[in-house]
Order: structure tokens, then C-alpha cells, then sequence
């Protein structure tokens, strides 16, 4: 009895902790002065609630600053009671950051100067604002620094107005970022502002009390790849992450280009003189401590005599050779590491003349010579390329993972994906293998990079190399056993050259991981693409299945005593909710929907999504999008819009389509290897086959598949009852149509989709108004919007829905937002004002 109490105890003491802990990024960024007017982001704290405060209150968040040479407001602050209009200001064009802390139009009554190297683009750090109404007191803390402001008319009692951004006729918008929201005294309001998608804004216990314009959540920057910038080059080149420094270079023998990624400022230099090694292959490695970038070949024929190794001074940006010194084979794809206390760098693994290897080459850079690493009895590690190679400074551990080879290292035998774990003791140079996994997904590799950012997992991106159009997905494998999670959405790779290669690098000082696609056309010139994503990432499921209405710490302590009895209560609630969204919807009887017909996280099992953003779930309900590349995707929605419009599409339409001006033989071995992938990432869900009937390729759908788009069809195509309304508003409200689509590709099927929609969707906005559903009238006209950005009858029935919510504040802003985009659009004034 005692032992089963002490593992109840342990259990609900574990859901605590796990409950308890930050799991995601989170935050508010705000779009700036580099977007139009209309674009950037205005938050509106009490929008939908508004609270007083007596005595004192404080304001406190943290702010992240992307811009330090920008301008623009932070936040306002407006008092209900005597009309007087407070704001923080930022002004960041002279040396040092400038806070502005000003009453409105009359004088300016705290300001606060701190260093720019101490607080640089995209750190956070700390904001309170406190105000003392007793006193006439206001107090501002930016981080280190306070200052405050004496004999300043406040009313007794304070209903704070606060608006965050863009507010009014203040459209001046310095590009920054707040989360850790937070606003009271004794009674304090907090927002965790962890929302993914929408405009309302949540406090901590998932009431809805304020609305933004032009939201950038943060936590999809954990989820979604950022692509940061793009460069190209010509000659062969090379690609390598200065930590210290924050610079991405890519160079090649005439030239670098330098990204820094935490100013994404860009700057190319031309070398005085060209890189002494011939560049092959682009192989290098850093010396952050020397500041010198090491290129290096090891392999040549016997017919080239020059360098192999050159070192690159970041200072001067002038080379100097280093060695003549080689290896007797290529080693394509090696892993590596570099330990700067010794000034030698370990390479591993590779293939090259017909070989995989599985030998230690270690370079010192003293003795400019490569020799072989010695290794003790233990373990030994089968021959292969393809191997992520990551160390561990304090513990002196180096880990390699993955890869494909043979026992032999004979070529001609064939490969062997592995999934294994070794570590290596930079101490003892002794090999153990830690685990070993079965793998029963699609065979990949892992590139070279891999991330230790504790002591117990890694971090590394793997992708099926044997795929022209594949993708990279990271993955988080545990240091000990070898369980994972697949994190973040997937990143196109063109992978048919040995030479392409990825990376991936962490900054512990800008929160991120950085993917770095190294693609090759052919054997010479390339493309380098940079993608970002904030650390911790995230997996699909947590992006979609945080809960607003998110528990207080006092409810988490009672939930973990009362478990049993909280979960029954829950479960009686939902389906006593249930019960009653059924009872609310019923056009017949003009009842109207009384709350958002968004559901955040909802996603049904074998299911196909286009609306909002393009997303699979099989028939575990698991998110198999990223099984799709870039091209996978544009097949699949030409068959699936084809298929229900002309009943298929000709394999020379098809052609034509993804693959203009290129051979027919060609196109056709690329065409049968895209739709035989596609048939089987489809065996995933039940109710779909792609079928080649009658000189036409076609998708077959049955049930029990859901696919938004064709049952948005059907419903359109028919006569609508109260469930089939039900379901179309669901869909349209889910987003705009193929949001994140933009090849022209997608051209027809968006324009044919959009158009057959729109005469429903406006007369759905007319009844959902008429029935007194204001918010479902709200989210229809956004809606509409994404489909055409100056509907008239749609900015009629929104104005008039937020009016009637009370949301007068928003119903200006969006008023307004609408006449600048109607003027750019048509060129004129809008001809039929609305009276606010």
C-alpha cells in the first residue's frame, strides 16, 4: 500500500513539473518602419476587457530589440479618467539606445541611455514602468538603469488604455519584440502571449482580454525554418558559422560574402589575392580563438602540386599556405571536429575511390601534417560517410552518429543505412558504441553538424539523400538510449551533387539553430540558403495544442491532488459543450453562433488540409507534411484540384505544368519517381489512390478521408443544410487558401478556388450578421480579405460586427487600415465612407 501511494505521489509530482515547466518559445514581435503602414502590428492589452487600477500599478515586460538604428513608439499608455496620453519611445539613431519616456505632446519626463554592445539586437532584457497615483510618481527601469519622474498629474484612479505598436495616428514603428507581459499590483494581469495563429490575445488563465493587428507570434519561429538570406556563387565554394563573431561566410577562391546574423547586415570582399589551394570540394574549418578560416583539400591526384591547406586571416582577409601535405584517398561527406586548445582538427569517416573509410586523419596546424589517430581497443566503427560528429568540452567527449557504409568499405558490395551512437574519448582515444536503434522510417542520412546542448540529447538534421527534391527534417535524439522527436517543419535540399551538403550550427546568445544548404547545380557552381530556428524548437502537436485557457499555479497544485476528480469533471464539461455548440447553430431558427468558430487545435486523423497552411495528418493523426517536398506538393495539389474539376490530368499536362522546357525522357523517369513517392507517402491515409485510368491521372477519394478542399467543393456545388454551413465556415476561417504557396504553380488552382468561394463566403458574412454572430462575421471578413483586400461589403459588416462588440479602438484601425489599401489598390478614395 505504501509502495503503490509513493508512485501515485511520484506520478502526479512528475505531471506537475512537466505542467509547470516553459516548454516553448514565446512572445509578441512587432512588424516596423520596413513594412507599410497598414502592415505593422498594433496590440491592444484591454481591448476586450478593460480594468482599473487604485493606489499604484506597474507595467512590466521583457523587449527585444531587431533594429538599433531604427526609431519609432513602443508602447502608449492612455488614461480613461483625465485623458492624458503617456508613451515609451525608442530612438536608436545616435551611438548608444535611447528610451523616451514622454507625456504626449506636451514635454518629455524620463529618458534612459544604454550601450548598444551592452544590449545588442535581438537580446532580451528587462522593462518596468511603474506608476505611483498616491505620489504623482512614474518610476522607468530599462534593464540596468532607473530613472523617474516627480509631479506628474495622475488620476486617483487609473483605467489604463495600452496599446503596444502602431496606435492611432503614431505609426511609427521601431521593429521589436516583448513577451513575460505583465500589468497590476496586488491584483496583476499576465499574458504569456504563447499563441501560434490569430488576433486575440489571451491572459493567463485564457480569458481573451485584448486583440492585435499584424501579430508575428513567436512560437512559430520555434516550428517553421526562417529563411535568413541566400547567396551564390560560381566557382566551387565553401560554407562555415563564426560563433564569436555571429558571420556566416560563404567564400571561394576570389571572394567571401559575410552575413552576420545578429545585424543581418551583408558584406562581400574581395580577396587581394585568390585562395593558393585549388577548391575542390570547399572543406574548411574555423580557429575562432586565431580568427582565421582553414581551407583545405585532402585528396589530389598525383598531377597537382600545390597547396592543400590555406588559412584565410577574418582580420585582413588575406590567405597564406599552410601545407602540401594530402591523404591517399577522397573522403566525400567526412565528419568533423576542431579543438582550438590544440590546434588540431580531427576528421572521420568519408568516401572516395570506390572506398568508405572508417579511419581518424587528425591535422595539427603546428606541424601542418595529417597522420592517422591511434585509437584503443573497444569498439569499432563500421566504414561509412555521411557521419554527424559533435563533442561535449567539459565531459572531452566526442560523439559520431549515423551514416551509411559497409563492413568492408567495398563500394561495389552495396550500403547499410546505420543508426548508431559512438563516443569517443578525446582522454584515451577509446571508442564505445552507446546504443544502436532499429530504424522503420524512410532510410536517411544525417549532416554533418551535430548539436550538444546539454547532457542529455543532440540535435542533428537528416534527409533522404536518394531523393533529386528531398528534405531535411531535425531531429532530437537522446544522448543515452536513442529515442527521438522529429522537431520543426522540413527544408527543401536539391541533392543530386556529391558536393551538396547541410549544416547545422547553434548560437546559445541569439537563441537559435541555423540550417545552412549548400546545394550544387552541377559540379562547380551553387547555391547557399540559411534558415533559422529559435531554440528550444518545437514539434508540430505542441505548436497546435497549447491551451489558452492555461491553468494558474494554485490550480495546478489542486489538480494534481484531485486529478481523477478534475479529469471527470473536464470530460462532462466537453461533452456538455459539445452539446450545446449543437444547440447554438441553427440558421433556420436565427440563433447565431455566440463565440469563434476557430478551432486551434482540432486537427482531425487522415486528413488533408489546403486552407490556412498546407498540412497531412495520417491515420494516426501523426503530421506527415514534411514527407513532402517541394515539388511532391505541387504534384499533389494539381492532381487533387484536376481531380475534381476535370476528373484528371494527361501525364503531358502534368509535365508541362511542374516540369516547362525540359526533355520528354527526362521528364518522364522524374515524373514516374515523383508520383510512385507520392503513391507511397499516400499509403499513410485510408480513402485516397492515385490511379492512371483512360490516359489520365486522377486521385480517388473515399472515406473515411477528410480533405477540406473537396468537401469546400462539394458543399459549394450543392444545396447547403445547417452542418454543411457549419463545416464551410470552419474551413474558410481556418485560413487563407494555400497560405504559404507562392511558386506559380499554384497560380489557377488559388484564383479558381477563390473565386468559386467568394459569392458564399459574402453571403455568409451577411446572415452570420443578421443572426447576431458578430465574431463569426469578424473572422468570415478576414476571410474574405485574404481573397480580395478592398471588399466593400466585407469591410461594411466588419466595421459594423466590431462596433457592436465594442471593439471601437479595432473597428478604427481596421477602418482605416482598409481605406490606405483600397487608395493604393484602385488609386482613388474610397467612394462609400462609413460613419464611425
Amino acid at each position: 500500500m505504501v509502495t503503490s501511494t509513493k508512485k501515485i505521489i511520484y506520478t502526479l509530482l512528475f505531471f506537475f513539473i512537466f505542467l509547470s515547466r516553459p516548454l516553448f518559445a514565446e512572445g509578441l514581435r512587432f512588424l516596423g518602419n520596413d513594412y507599410p503602414i497598414e502592415q505593422r502590428t498594433s496590440y491592444d492589452v484591454f481591448s476586450e476587457r478593460q480594468v482599473a487600477f487604485s493606489d499604484h500599478f506597474n507595467i512590466s515586460f521583457r523587449l527585444s530589440l531587431y533594429m538599433t538604428t531604427d526609431i519609432g513608439n513602443i508602447l502608449r499608455i492612455k488614461s480613461a479618467e483625465n485623458g492624458s496620453i503617456f508613451n515609451l519611445f525608442y530612438d536608436g539613431h545616435e551611438e548608444n539606445h535611447l528610451f523616451l519616456f514622454n507625456e504626449e505632446g506636451k514635454n518629455n519626463l524620463i529618458h534612459i541611455s544604454l550601450e548598444k554592445s551592452q544590449y545588442p539586437p535581438r537580446e532580451w532584457f528587462q522593462i518596468d514602468i511603474s506608476f505611483d497615483l498616491e505620489n504623482n510618481l512614474i518610476t522607468l527601469t530599462i534593464g540596468d538603469s532607473t530613472n523617474s519622474a516627480a509631479n506628474v498629474t495622475l488620476p486617483e484612479s487609473f483605467t489604463p488604455t495600452l496599446i503596444f505598436g502602431k496606435s492611432d495616428h503614431v505609426i511609427d514603428v521601431a521593429p521589436f519584440a516583448i513577451r513575460s507581459l505583465k500589468v497590476g499590483n496586488t491584483r496583476s494581469y499576465r499574458f504569456p502571449l504563447k499563441e501560434y495563429q490569430g488576433n486575440e490575445v489571451h491572459n493567463n488563465k485564457g480569458t481573451v482580454m485584448g486583440n492585435v493587428i499584424n501579430p508575428y507570434w513567436l512560437i512559430n519561429d520555434a516550428y517553421h525554418w526562417k529563411p535568413e538570406t541566400s547567396t551564390r556563387s560560381a566557382q566551387v565554394s565553401g560554407t562555415n558559422y563564426h560563433e564569436t563573431r555571429k558571420e556566416l561566410y560563404h567564400f571561394n577562391r576570389d571572394s567571401i560574402i559575410i552575413y552576420n546574423l545578429r545585424t543581418t547586415n551583408k558584406e562581400t570582399v574581395i580577396f587581394k589575392e585568390p585562395c593558393p589551394v585549388d577548391i575542390r570540394l570547399g572543406t574548411n574549418f574555423i580557429d575562432p580563438v586565431q580568427d582565421k578560416l582553414y581551407c583545405y583539400e585532402v585528396y589530389y591526384d598525383s598531377t597537382y602540386q600545390g597547396p592543400t591547406v590555406a588559412s584565410l586571416d577574418l582580420r585582413s582577409y588575406e590567405w597564406r599556405i599552410e601545407s602540401y601535405d594530402r591523404l591517399p584517398i577522397q573522403l566525400h561527406h567526412h565528419g568533423s571536429y576542431f579543438d582550438s586548445s590544440k590546434q588540431q582538427y580531427l576528421i572521420f569517416g568519408g568516401f572516395g575511390n570506390m572506398r568508405y573509410s572508417n579511419i581518424f586523419y587528425l591535422y595539427d596546424i603546428n606541424s601542418q601534417q595529417w597522420d592517422t589517430l591511434s585509437t584503443r581497443d573497444g569498439e569499432t566503427i563500421n566504414p561509412r560517410y555521411f557521419t554527424s560528429m559533435g563533442h561535449q568540452l567539459k565531459q572531452k567527449k566526442l560523439y559520431l552518429f549515423g551514416g551509411m557504409g559497409n563492413v568492408t568499405g567495398n563500394q561495389l558490395l552495396g550500403r547499410t543505412y546505420y543508426y548508431d551512437f559512438y563516443q569517443l574519448d578525446l582522454q584515451t582515444s577509446q571508442i564505445s558504441r552507446i546504443w544502436e536503434i532499429p530504424w522503420e522510417q524512410e532510410n536517411m542520412v544525417p549532416v554533418r553538424g551535430m548539436v550538444i546542448n546539454d547532457d542529455d540529447s543532440f540535435y542533428t538534421l537528416c534527409y533522404p539523400e536518394h531523393f533529386t527534391q528531398s528534405y531535411l527534417r531535425l531531429y532530437r535524439y537522446s544522448l543515452k538510449d536513442g529515442n527521438f522527436s522529429i522537431l520543426g517543419d522540413s527544408i527543401p535540399i536539391f541533392s543530386d551533387k556529391i558536393n551538396t551538403n547541410a549544416n547545422l550550427y547553434y548560437d546559445d546568445d541569439l537563441h537559435a539553430l541555423y540550417a545552412v544548404v549548400h546545394e550544387f547545380s552541377d559540379d562547380i557552381a551553387s547555391e547557399v540558403h540559411v534558415y533559422s530556428l529559435a531554440f528550444p524548437p518545437i514539434t508540430g502537436h505542441e505548436l497546435v495544442s497549447y491551451a489558452t485557457k492555461t491553468r494558474s499555479d494554485k490550480l495546478l497544485f489542486i489538480f494534481i491532488l484531485t486529478g481523477v476528480i478534475v479529469v471527470i469533471f473536464v470530460i462532462s464539461l466537453g461533452r456538455f459543450l459539445k452539446y450545446k455548440r449543437k444547440e447554438t447553430f441553427s440558421p433556420d431558427s436565427g440563433t447565431p453562433f455566440k463565440t469563434s468558430q476557430k478551432q486551434v487545435s482540432t486537427f482531425r486523423p487522415n486528413a488533408i488540409y489546403l486552407f490556412g497552411d498546407f498540412m497531412i495528418r495520417n491515420r494516426s493523426n501523426r503530421d506527415i507534411t514534411y514527407l513532402f517536398s517541394k515539388k511532391l506538393k505541387e504534384t499533389f495539389c494539381l492532381l487533387l484540384h484536376f481531380s475534381a474539376v476535370e476528373e484528371g490530368i494527361t501525364s503531358q499536362h502534368l509535365s508541362e505544368i511542374l516540369w516547362p522546357g525540359k526533355p520528354s525522357h527526362t521528364v518522364k523517369n522524374t515524373r514516374n519517381v515523383t508520383l510512385n513517392r507520392l503513391r507511397k507517402i499516400l499509403e499513410e491515409l485510408d480513402g485516397i489512390e492515385l490511379l492512371y485510368e483512360k490516359g489520365v491521372f486522377k486521385l480517388v477519394q473515399a472515406d473515411p478521408l477528410y480533405c477540406d478542399f473537396t468537401i469546400c467543393l462539394e458543399i459549394l456545388s450543392g444545396s447547403r443544410d445547417e452542418e454543411q454551413l457549419k463545416e464551410f465556415i470552419a474551413i474558410v476561417t481556418r485560413g487563407k487558401f494555400m497560405r504559404n504557396e507562392n511558386e506559380p504553380e499554384y497560380d489557377f488552382l488559388k484564383e479558381h478556388t477563390e473565386k468559386s468561394i467568394e459569392p458564399l463566403l459574402i453571403s455568409t458574412i451577411e446572415w452570420s450578421y443578421e443572426t447576431e454572430a458578430y465574431l463569426t462575421t469578424v473572422e468570415l471578413a478576414d476571410a474574405a480579405f485574404h481573397i480580395d483586400p478592398v471588399n466593400d461589403r466585407a469591410i461594411t459588416y466588419l466595421v459594423a460586427a466590431l462596433q457592436k462588440l465594442k471593439r471601437h479602438e479595432e473597428a478604427k484601425l481596421r477602418y482605416l487600415s482598409f481605406l490606405i489599401e483600397y487608395k493604393k489598390t484602385m488609386g482613388k478614395e474610397y467612394p462609400n465612407p462609413i460613419k464611425l
